[in-house]
């Protein structure tokens, strides 16, 4: 069911969030993530030109994580094509910083103590967290079947990391109830 029908309105901003998972012929995992944003009026921009046209991206930046089955960070690529500023794409370097992390518990945490503020750059920081979603929705669902070594198949006693993460996966939800009864905190 979609959102109600709303009053009468005029589109003043734009923003696009494009996430996508790619399996590589080498085994590891390609996601991309591509944030556009578009205003419905010109502007002025002494940085581009003087002026920023209706439909023109404000912002255009590209990230691409290679990870492996472990959500662990081979590679990193962040590109800006338009920017407010001159001076934003040289930031895109210092995101190299992200290799040999893992996506997973208490990442957002450590991609802002790395690149929040004015270590990086708001718009690709923003970025990261679909694009971490996006991976592990990639990859969880491709790698579930997988075998896994013994230490991680003891599926009694290893909780796994998605629980207590929303509504449907609190400890006490009919869904943990029924996948992880293990872990069932209810009645």
């Amino acid at each position: 069911m979609p959102l109600s029908v709303p009053v009468s309105r005029r589109l003043y901003h734009n923003r696009v969030i494009r996430c996508i998972g790619y399996r590589r012929e080498d085994g590891l995992w390609d996601i991309e993530g591509h944030l556009i944003d578009t205003k419905s009026y010109s502007f002025p921009s002494d940085h581009r030109g003087g002026k920023i046209l209706p439909g023109e991206p404000l912002h255009d930046m590209w990230l691409r994580l290679t990870v492996d089955d472990n959500l662990l960070i081979h590679g990193i690529e962040a590109v800006i094509d338009s920017s407010p500023f001159d001076i934003c794409p040289t930031i895109t370097e210092r995101f190299q910083l992200l290799k040999g992390m893992s996506i997973g518990q208490g990442w957002n945490r450590q991609v802002h103590e790395l690149l929040g503020g004015t270590k990086g750059c708001t718009h690709l920081v923003e970025l990261l967290r679909p694009v971490a979603t996006t991976a592990i929705q990639t990859i969880y669902t491709a790698t579930r079947d997988k075998p896994r070594p013994v230490a991680q198949s003891i599926q009694d006693t290893v909780r796994p990391d998605i629980l207590e993460s929303c509504h449907a996966l609190a400890t006490d939800s009919s869904v943990v109830q029924t996948h992880w009864p293990q872990f069932y905190s209810g009645r």
